[in-house]
């Protein structure tokens, strides 16, 4: 065992090959010359399960700062929809490399490093986040990474993602395995939580704040989850807002102060012209709406925060219901992009809006702190083996997933595995 190889791990027997079948563990630092993935290729961008394929490819090779991860598991998310569909913009707009790996979450084991690692050795267990840079201007040093010019998303923006045996990445972008977790729960929250947390926390000076009230949008989901979580802990009101009754219970079991069925109104979509008869429907209907939250935050009291990401439906609802002075903060568009709202309610009442996108290694490294320290549950909902991860991004386009977070196998045999010695005893 080498001296840049964690200690910890035990010696276990495994054939030397140049590629190994899903499942099974090489020899611990063995980087095989080629490896399983699933690829999108740009004459296949469409319905994931006919965009991803399972293809031989070449093992990634690393550069002096950069790690290889032995794929345990990962997490579904919606950019590898967005991936295979090649839609709003193609991965291949922004790498130009010849195939595409999806996957911006992971849990694994480092397996190689660079020669200017300095933090990580082969054998230490991980989970991985999936802001990439080059650390090399003003705002990597002194600013925030997330406004650099070199800021991309790994496994979107870069072709080299989890949904493979072997990963590359940036030093900078493990963190510590929480040990309690399996490693399909452990795969499966850091691109929520992280971006979650930058959305409530980032944004100075509208911070959350002890004894604030937040709206949040599609508060079952694995967003919304964590923001519900992130709220409680932090001592904040949140009011979630569902689809499906079903999913009220869960939302409530999260720490929501309460939720509302957005079923039960009719005020979503693009806003009507300001002034005309659709005008003046749609805003009783927001009135309305406003009226369910002051049901639970009491008469008069608008929200401090609205956590938007479902985008063109939600969006004028949100800016009238935020509160003077209060944030609307929006990490995405699940329903569209063409955002519209009455300009009045923003000026007049000096709120903001504002653009969040992931996280930082500093707000994902405390994130993930408070899933080591067990103060957060993964909410984890269902778990895929490698074949189906196709299928389980079908699920999640159609809005067929179960509320929470979804994970995928990877290299862990089978679920409910902590560790590598479980992997290789499941395995043997």
């Amino acid at each position: 065992m080498t001296a840049d190889t964690n200690p910890d791990i035990a010696a276990y027997d495994a054939p030397v090959k140049d590629l190994y079948e899903i499942g099974e563990i090489p020899p611990m630092g063995h980087v095989p010359s080629r490896m399983y993935a699933w690829a999108i290729r740009k004459e296949r961008h469409g319905d994931p399960d006919k965009a991803m394929l399972q293809e031989v490819v070449e093992t990634p090779v690393i550069d002096s700062h950069e790690v290889l991860v032995l794929v345990m598991a990962a997490g579904v998310n919606y950019n590898g929809v967005w991936a295979a569909l090649g839609t709003p913009i193609s991965p291949f707009d922004y790498h130009r490399a010849e195939f595409h790996v999806a996957g911006s979450d992971a849990s694994g084991i480092v397996w190689a490093v660079g020669d200017k690692v300095k933090n990580w050795r082969i054998g230490d267990e991980v989970v991985i986040h999936c802001n990439q840079d080059d650390g090399d201007d003003e705002e990597c040093n002194g600013g925030d990474p997330m406004f650099s010019p070199s800021q991309r998303i790994w496994g979107y923006e870069t072709p080299d993602g989890s949904f493979a045996q072997f990963t590359r990445v940036q030093a900078q972008q493990l963190m510590p395995r929480p040990k309690h977790l399996t490693w399909e729960a452990s795969a499966c929250y850091t691109l929520t939580l992280a971006t979650a947390y930058r959305m409530l926390f980032g944004h100075h000076p509208h911070e959350l704040k002890p004894g604030q009230n937040v709206l949040v949008w599609g508060a079952s989901g694995g967003l919304g989850s964590f923001a519900i979580q992130l709220i409680n802990t932090a001592g904040g009101n949140a009011i979630g807002v569902i689809s499906d009754e079903s999913k009220r219970e869960f939302v409530m079991g999260l720490g929501a102060k309460g939720v509302i069925n957005r079923k039960d109104f009719d005020c979503w979509g693009q806003m009507p012209t300001v002034n005309t008869p659709e005008y003046k429907e749609w805003f009783g209907g927001v009135r309305k709406f406003g009226k369910a939250i002051w049901d639970i935050t009491g008469k008069g009291n608008n929200v401090d925060l609205v956590f938007e990401h479902p985008g063109e439906a939600t969006f004028p609802v949100s800016v009238f219901v935020v509160k003077k002075g209060g944030m609307v903060v929006i990490c995405a568009g699940t329903t569209g992009y063409n955002l519209t709202m009455d300009a009045r309610y923003l000026w007049m009442h000096q709120k903001r809006v504002q653009g969040s996108h992931f996280a930082h290694l500093k707000q994902a490294a405390a994130a993930n702190q408070l899933m080591v320290e067990r103060r957060l549950d993964p909410s984890m909902s269902e778990v895929f083996p490698w074949d189906e991860i196709p299928a389980a991004h079908m699920k999640m386009w159609k809005n067929e997933h179960k509320p929470g977070n979804m994970a995928v196998l990877v290299q862990a045999p089978t679920t409910g595995l902590r560790t590598l010695e479980d992997a290789l005893e499941a395995g043997a």
